[in-house]
Protein backbone atom coordinates (compact mmCIF):
# COMPACT_ATOMS: atom_id res chain seq x y z
CA UNK A 1 0.00 0.00 0.00
CA UNK A 2 2.73 2.31 0.91
CA UNK A 3 4.34 1.59 -2.76
CA UNK A 4 1.24 2.04 -4.46
CA UNK A 5 0.23 5.44 -2.54
CA UNK A 6 4.06 6.72 -3.31
CA UNK A 7 3.04 5.93 -7.28
CA UNK A 8 -0.24 7.69 -7.09
CA UNK A 9 1.50 11.17 -5.67
CA UNK A 10 4.36 10.82 -8.20
CA UNK A 11 1.94 10.53 -11.45
CA UNK A 12 0.10 13.75 -9.82
CA UNK A 13 2.83 15.21 -8.95
CA UNK A 14 5.80 15.15 -11.64
CA UNK A 15 3.76 16.58 -14.56
CA UNK A 16 3.17 19.81 -11.86
CA UNK A 17 6.71 19.67 -11.09
CA UNK A 18 7.87 19.76 -14.71
CA UNK A 19 5.65 22.74 -15.84
CA UNK A 20 7.19 24.63 -12.72
CA UNK A 21 10.54 23.57 -14.41
CA UNK A 22 10.16 24.26 -17.90
CA UNK A 23 8.63 27.64 -16.88
CA UNK A 24 12.25 28.37 -16.02
CA UNK A 25 13.52 27.41 -19.64
CA UNK A 26 15.88 29.72 -21.09
CA UNK A 27 14.69 28.34 -24.32
CA UNK A 28 12.08 29.16 -26.69
CA UNK A 29 10.73 26.00 -26.81
CA UNK A 30 8.44 24.40 -24.06
CA UNK A 31 9.86 20.74 -24.22
CA UNK A 32 13.50 21.68 -24.65
CA UNK A 33 15.26 23.17 -21.54
CA UNK A 34 18.34 25.19 -22.10
CA UNK A 35 19.50 26.52 -19.34
CA UNK A 36 17.58 28.15 -16.94
CA UNK A 37 16.28 31.70 -16.36
CA UNK A 38 12.66 34.15 -15.27
CA UNK A 39 12.49 35.59 -18.57
CA UNK A 40 9.36 34.32 -18.90
CA UNK A 41 7.78 35.24 -16.10
CA UNK A 42 8.43 38.70 -16.71
CA UNK A 43 6.90 38.45 -20.46
CA UNK A 44 3.71 37.27 -19.02
CA UNK A 45 3.51 39.39 -16.53
CA UNK A 46 4.28 42.66 -19.22
CA UNK A 47 1.53 40.50 -21.49
CA UNK A 48 -1.33 42.65 -21.83
CA UNK A 49 -3.53 39.94 -22.96
CA UNK A 50 -2.46 38.09 -19.82
CA UNK A 51 -2.66 41.43 -17.04
CA UNK A 52 -6.78 41.64 -18.63
CA UNK A 53 -7.67 38.30 -18.21
CA UNK A 54 -5.69 38.08 -15.09
CA UNK A 55 -8.28 40.82 -13.65
CA UNK A 56 -11.41 39.23 -14.98
CA UNK A 57 -10.66 36.32 -13.43
CA UNK A 58 -9.90 37.85 -9.93
CA UNK A 59 -12.82 40.05 -10.05
CA UNK A 60 -14.78 37.47 -11.05
CA UNK A 61 -13.66 34.87 -8.29
CA UNK A 62 -13.33 37.67 -5.65
CA UNK A 63 -17.26 38.34 -6.14
CA UNK A 64 -18.47 35.07 -6.90
CA UNK A 65 -16.04 33.87 -3.03
CA UNK A 66 -17.95 36.87 -1.93
CA UNK A 67 -21.70 35.83 -2.86
CA UNK A 68 -21.27 32.90 -1.84
CA UNK A 69 -19.73 33.51 2.00
CA UNK A 70 -22.77 35.47 2.53
CA UNK A 71 -25.32 33.21 1.11
CA UNK A 72 -23.89 29.50 2.34
CA UNK A 73 -23.19 31.57 5.89
CA UNK A 74 -27.20 32.19 5.91
CA UNK A 75 -28.34 28.88 4.15
CA UNK A 76 -26.31 26.71 6.82
CA UNK A 77 -27.58 28.63 9.67
CA UNK A 78 -31.24 27.80 8.27
CA UNK A 79 -30.43 24.72 7.48
CA UNK A 80 -29.53 23.93 11.25
CA UNK A 81 -33.58 24.70 12.09
CA UNK A 82 -34.92 22.06 9.41
CA UNK A 83 -35.64 18.35 10.79
CA UNK A 84 -36.78 14.98 8.85
CA UNK A 85 -36.84 14.28 5.79
CA UNK A 86 -36.86 17.94 4.22
CA UNK A 87 -33.34 18.05 6.02
CA UNK A 88 -32.51 14.81 3.74
CA UNK A 89 -33.41 16.08 0.52
CA UNK A 90 -31.67 19.42 1.00
CA UNK A 91 -28.28 17.25 2.19
CA UNK A 92 -28.48 15.32 -1.19
CA UNK A 93 -28.82 18.48 -2.80
CA UNK A 94 -25.76 20.25 -1.42
CA UNK A 95 -23.74 17.13 -1.94
CA UNK A 96 -24.88 16.17 -5.66
CA UNK A 97 -23.85 19.81 -6.69
CA UNK A 98 -20.17 18.97 -4.69
CA UNK A 99 -20.10 15.79 -6.83
CA UNK A 100 -21.67 16.32 -10.21
CA UNK A 101 -19.31 17.12 -13.09
CA UNK A 102 -18.50 20.69 -14.17
CA UNK A 103 -19.16 20.38 -17.83
CA UNK A 104 -22.82 19.12 -16.62
CA UNK A 105 -23.75 22.52 -14.69
CA UNK A 106 -21.40 24.60 -17.56
CA UNK A 107 -24.22 22.90 -20.21
CA UNK A 108 -27.23 23.62 -17.40
CA UNK A 109 -26.42 26.86 -16.93
CA UNK A 110 -26.02 27.75 -20.72
CA UNK A 111 -29.54 26.48 -21.37
CA UNK A 112 -31.24 28.15 -18.27
CA UNK A 113 -29.67 31.63 -19.22
CA UNK A 114 -30.06 31.49 -22.85
CA UNK A 115 -34.38 30.20 -22.17
CA UNK A 116 -34.20 32.90 -19.59
CA UNK A 117 -32.77 35.64 -21.74
CA UNK A 118 -34.98 34.51 -24.50
CA UNK A 119 -38.01 35.19 -22.49
CA UNK A 120 -36.96 38.58 -20.79
CA UNK A 121 -35.18 39.86 -23.31
CA UNK A 122 -38.82 40.74 -25.70
CA UNK A 123 -40.34 41.75 -22.24
CA UNK A 124 -37.56 44.36 -21.65
CA UNK A 125 -37.92 45.80 -25.33
CA UNK A 126 -41.65 46.54 -25.01
CA UNK A 127 -41.64 48.32 -21.98
CA UNK A 128 -38.54 50.25 -22.52
CA UNK A 129 -39.44 53.89 -22.97
CA UNK A 130 -35.99 54.97 -23.87
CA UNK A 131 -34.12 54.60 -27.54
CA UNK A 132 -32.37 51.47 -27.25
CA UNK A 133 -33.50 48.43 -24.70
CA UNK A 134 -30.49 46.76 -22.71
CA UNK A 135 -30.08 43.39 -23.91
CA UNK A 136 -29.39 40.63 -21.60
CA UNK A 137 -26.55 38.35 -22.94
CA UNK A 138 -23.68 36.16 -21.46
CA UNK A 139 -21.10 38.00 -19.63
CA UNK A 140 -19.19 38.37 -16.70
CA UNK A 141 -22.18 38.41 -14.76
CA UNK A 142 -23.45 35.17 -15.68
CA UNK A 143 -19.98 33.74 -14.81
CA UNK A 144 -19.97 35.22 -11.10
CA UNK A 145 -23.89 33.81 -11.06
CA UNK A 146 -22.63 30.20 -12.14
CA UNK A 147 -19.67 30.40 -10.01
CA UNK A 148 -21.57 31.59 -6.87
CA UNK A 149 -24.20 28.76 -7.57
CA UNK A 150 -21.62 25.83 -7.17
CA UNK A 151 -19.16 27.19 -5.07
CA UNK A 152 -21.65 27.78 -2.57
CA UNK A 153 -22.31 23.96 -1.26
CA UNK A 154 -18.64 24.15 -0.43
CA UNK A 155 -19.29 27.31 1.86
CA UNK A 156 -22.18 25.40 3.42
CA UNK A 157 -21.09 22.10 4.10
CA UNK A 158 -17.83 24.00 6.02
CA UNK A 159 -20.12 26.72 7.82
CA UNK A 160 -22.41 23.37 8.78
CA UNK A 161 -19.36 21.46 10.43
CA UNK A 162 -18.25 24.39 12.04
CA UNK A 163 -21.83 25.24 13.65
CA UNK A 164 -21.78 21.40 14.71
CA UNK A 165 -19.01 22.32 16.94
CA UNK A 166 -20.39 25.47 18.68
CA UNK A 167 -20.75 25.83 22.32
CA UNK A 168 -25.04 26.25 22.36
CA UNK A 169 -24.27 27.32 26.34
CA UNK A 170 -22.90 30.95 25.12
CA UNK A 171 -25.87 31.20 23.07
CA UNK A 172 -28.24 30.40 25.38
CA UNK A 173 -26.31 32.67 28.19
CA UNK A 174 -26.66 35.34 25.49
CA UNK A 175 -30.40 35.09 25.57
CA UNK A 176 -30.78 34.67 29.13
CA UNK A 177 -28.71 38.14 29.17
CA UNK A 178 -31.93 39.59 27.24
CA UNK A 179 -29.32 39.85 24.37
CA UNK A 180 -31.49 40.51 21.33
CA UNK A 181 -31.06 37.80 18.59
CA UNK A 182 -29.30 40.29 16.18
CA UNK A 183 -26.63 40.97 18.86
CA UNK A 184 -26.40 37.74 19.90
CA UNK A 185 -25.46 36.35 15.84
CA UNK A 186 -23.14 39.63 16.19
CA UNK A 187 -21.30 39.33 19.17
CA UNK A 188 -21.62 35.59 20.00
CA UNK A 189 -22.21 32.93 16.82
CA UNK A 190 -20.85 35.16 14.05
CA UNK A 191 -17.02 35.16 15.92
CA UNK A 192 -17.55 31.51 16.09
CA UNK A 193 -18.13 31.14 12.50
CA UNK A 194 -15.49 33.77 11.19
CA UNK A 195 -12.49 31.36 10.92
CA UNK A 196 -14.84 28.96 8.92
CA UNK A 197 -16.78 31.53 6.79
CA UNK A 198 -12.91 32.76 6.10
CA UNK A 199 -12.11 29.31 5.07
CA UNK A 200 -14.99 28.96 2.57
CA UNK A 201 -14.37 32.50 1.18
CA UNK A 202 -10.82 31.17 0.38
CA UNK A 203 -12.05 27.90 -1.06
CA UNK A 204 -14.71 29.15 -2.93
CA UNK A 205 -12.45 32.46 -4.75
CA UNK A 206 -9.75 29.27 -5.18
CA UNK A 207 -12.26 27.18 -7.06
CA UNK A 208 -13.41 30.11 -8.79
CA UNK A 209 -10.09 31.61 -10.03
CA UNK A 210 -9.27 28.42 -11.37
CA UNK A 211 -12.64 27.12 -13.32
CA UNK A 212 -12.26 26.84 -16.81
CA UNK A 213 -15.22 24.19 -17.86
CA UNK A 214 -17.78 26.60 -16.72
CA UNK A 215 -16.23 29.83 -17.72
CA UNK A 216 -16.17 28.42 -21.14
CA UNK A 217 -19.69 28.15 -21.27
CA UNK A 218 -21.45 30.98 -19.82
CA UNK A 219 -18.25 33.50 -20.09
CA UNK A 220 -19.60 35.01 -23.37
CA UNK A 221 -17.02 37.61 -24.89
CA UNK A 222 -14.79 38.12 -21.44
CA UNK A 223 -11.81 35.81 -21.06
CA UNK A 224 -10.63 34.69 -17.88
CA UNK A 225 -7.01 33.31 -17.26
CA UNK A 226 -7.45 29.84 -17.54
CA UNK A 227 -9.79 30.77 -20.79
CA UNK A 228 -6.52 32.42 -22.14
CA UNK A 229 -3.88 29.66 -21.30
CA UNK A 230 -6.74 27.22 -22.99
CA UNK A 231 -6.42 29.26 -26.32
CA UNK A 232 -2.73 29.65 -26.13
CA UNK A 233 -2.54 26.58 -25.74
CA UNK A 234 -3.93 25.44 -29.03
CA UNK A 235 -1.84 27.78 -30.49
CA UNK A 236 1.64 25.76 -29.01
CA UNK A 237 2.88 25.44 -25.89
CA UNK A 238 5.49 28.10 -24.65
CA UNK A 239 7.55 28.43 -21.86
CA UNK A 240 5.25 31.69 -21.19
CA UNK A 241 1.99 29.16 -21.00
CA UNK A 242 4.55 27.01 -18.09
CA UNK A 243 4.63 30.40 -16.36
CA UNK A 244 1.18 31.33 -16.40
CA UNK A 245 0.88 27.63 -14.85
CA UNK A 246 3.45 28.37 -12.56
CA UNK A 247 2.35 31.02 -10.83
CA UNK A 248 -1.32 29.86 -10.93
CA UNK A 249 -0.57 27.15 -9.03
CA UNK A 250 1.49 28.93 -6.22
CA UNK A 251 -1.19 30.81 -5.89
CA UNK A 252 -3.81 28.28 -5.67
CA UNK A 253 -1.88 25.66 -3.40
CA UNK A 254 -1.45 29.29 -0.92
CA UNK A 255 -4.96 29.86 -0.20
CA UNK A 256 -5.89 25.83 0.15
CA UNK A 257 -3.05 26.25 2.67
CA UNK A 258 -4.61 29.03 4.09
CA UNK A 259 -7.77 27.81 4.30
CA UNK A 260 -6.24 24.42 5.85
CA UNK A 261 -4.26 26.21 8.48
CA UNK A 262 -7.29 28.82 9.64
CA UNK A 263 -9.57 25.15 9.76
CA UNK A 264 -7.53 23.13 11.90
CA UNK A 265 -7.37 26.21 14.23
CA UNK A 266 -10.52 26.85 14.45
CA UNK A 267 -10.93 22.66 15.29
CA UNK A 268 -7.96 23.28 17.89
CA UNK A 269 -9.80 26.35 19.68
Amino acid sequence: MRLYSIAVYLFLYIPIGIIVLFSFNAGRHASELKGLSVKWYGKALDNPFVIDALFTSLTIAFCAATLASIMGTSAALALQRIKGPLKAIFDGMIYISIMIPGIVIGIATLVALVSVFDVLNPIIADVWLGDKAPKLELGMISVIAAHTLFTMSLVIVIVRARIAGMDRALIEASTDLYASPWATFRQVTLPQLAPAILAGFLLSFTFSFDDFIISFFVAGPNTTLPIYVFSSIRRGITPEVNAIGAMVMGASLLLLIVAQLLLRRDHRR
